[in-house]
């Protein structure tokens, strides 16, 4: 007992007794360069877990929605001595998060925290060494943090942090969101110093690859994703009123050439195809890949500075919404009079429901709702194939197709739809189905 209070007395020096039985203790508490004012009232056994903590208007302020906090480790600290440590400790952090306006969580229940002062106190240190700047949330367990960095190009990025019980045995569990894989070295002696050193070096190996996105997202008219995340790969960019090209981009080799689907009717995509095919050998992986798209296509692309998102965009014919289920119109009448664009799923339920569509392995052909023309086709949903009535070029999974090389593309592309197949005009996608199905 009169070790615990040499202590308090030495760690605590402003905070003393008021009687002979040491039930009362008024004073002060430092953290952060001020002096608090407090007044405990302890019990005749002097358990923390029936006394009271009365506060000055300053401390209550600073504490105000943190009160769980302070009454849980109240009824879990074993002396007074314990608990003055611990109050300290949330003083200092409630006082940097503040400063730095960072978020903490304010629960509906009281948090359950089991692990000993010397952790948190490890925890603040660790953050303090990072740089409370880098810190933007933690919950009021302390088992959440969410800390940030800039890459090379000013991008800010969240690294959230799940710390585990034996934390820092245990390494935290680490949710980024990338591209790719985000792996993490760690040993016992680990900190979140060191962590976050990582999370720098991978921001800088996925510099380039969102320096692509970023130009493809800033010059062209990207119709899917609406609001791309970091760890989008994808981008369905419009090239013209119900025509565009999806593009699947490798996070390793961003400058490599994608995958590409075009989407749009026959007439228009047919001859992108084709200059597709012909100009492979002109890719550059020194320029970027959007400049290496409109080389290879010989296009410009539209620009946000000219025109609106309105002109490439029309609702669905058959649903009459342009979104449905997060997906917009993917499907295009062939008929250059028509141009009615359609929702996969939509098209695909409508040509089923008539007595006069036929499905020939992935592919359903029927009558056009608005033209009635025989040219109306679409994926069933299952197919891993890009969902497209029309044309498309999918250079990286032609590769990967058992039995498919990518020369063949050339010569399939050159023949598009100059020879019936099976008594009726072939497009590239029933080409790739027969290919895939009988080679």
């Amino acid at each position: 007992m009169a070790g615990t209070e040499a202590s308090l007395l030495r760690q605590f020096p402003l905070l003393l007794p008021q009687n002979r039985a040491k039930t009362v203790y008024e004073g002060f508490i430092s953290a952060q360069g001020r002096d608090f004012h407090l007044r405990i009232l302890l019990p005749e056994d002097l358990q923390m877990k029936n006394a009271r903590l009365l506060c000055s208007w300053q401390l209550k302020t600073i504490l105000n929605g943190y009160h769980q906090i302070v009454q849980q480790r109240m009824q879990h600290s074993p002396d007074l001595m314990s608990f003055m440590m611990e109050l300290k400790m949330i003083l200092a952090m409630v006082q940097e998060i503040l400063k730095k306006g960072v978020a903490l969580k304010n629960s509906q229940e009281i948090p359950v925290l089991t692990s000993p002062p010397q952790f948190y106190s490890s925890l603040i240190e660790e953050i303090g060494t990072l740089g409370w700047d880098k810190l933007v949330y933690v919950d009021s367990c302390f088992s959440t943090i969410k800390l940030k960095a800039e890459d090379a190009s000013g991008r800010e990025h969240l690294l959230t942090l799940k710390l585990k019980a034996k934390y820092p045995a245990e390494s935290p569990d680490c949710f980024v969101d990338f591209p790719v894989p985000f792996p993490v070295s760690w040993t016992p002696q680990s900190s979140l110093v060191s962590i976050h050193s990582q999370f720098l070096a991978a921001l800088e190996s996925l510099k380039a690859f969102w320096d692509v996105m970023d130009e493809i997202d800033e010059k062209t008219w990207v119709l899917e994703p609406e609001k791309p995340t970091r760890s989008a790969t994808a981008r369905r960019i419009a090239i013209g009123n119900n025509v565009s090209i999806n593009i699947e981009v490798d996070p390793k080799h961003p400058t490599m050439l994608p995958e590409c689907c075009f989407l749009g009717a026959d007439h228009v995509v047919k001859p992108l195809g084709i200059k597709l095919s012909r100009n492979i050998h002109l890719w550059d992986p020194e320029n970027s890949l959007l400049q290496n798209l409109k080389d290879v296509l010989e296009i410009d692309f539209p620009a946000r500075a000219t025109l609106e998102k309105s002109d490439f965009t029309m609702d669905c014919g058959i649903c009459y919404s342009y979104q449905l289920g997060g997906v917009i119109p993917d499907q295009v009448c062939d008929n250059p009079q028509c141009g009615q664009p359609f929702h996969q799923i939509c098209l695909y339920e409508w040509l089923r429901g008539l007595l006069t569509s036929r499905q020939s392995c992935n592919i359903m052909f029927g009558e056009c709702p608005y033209c009635s023309k025989l040219s109306a086709v679409a994926w069933e949903s299952s197919s891993r194939w890009p969902k497209s009535s029309s044309p498309c070029t999918c250079v990286e999974d032609l590769e990967e197709a058992p039995g498919f090389k990518l020369a063949q593309l050339r010569p399939l592309v050159a023949n598009w739809g100059s020879e019936p197949l099976d008594g009726r005009p072939f497009s590239l996608p029933l080409l790739l189905c027969v290919t895939l199905n009988f080679k």
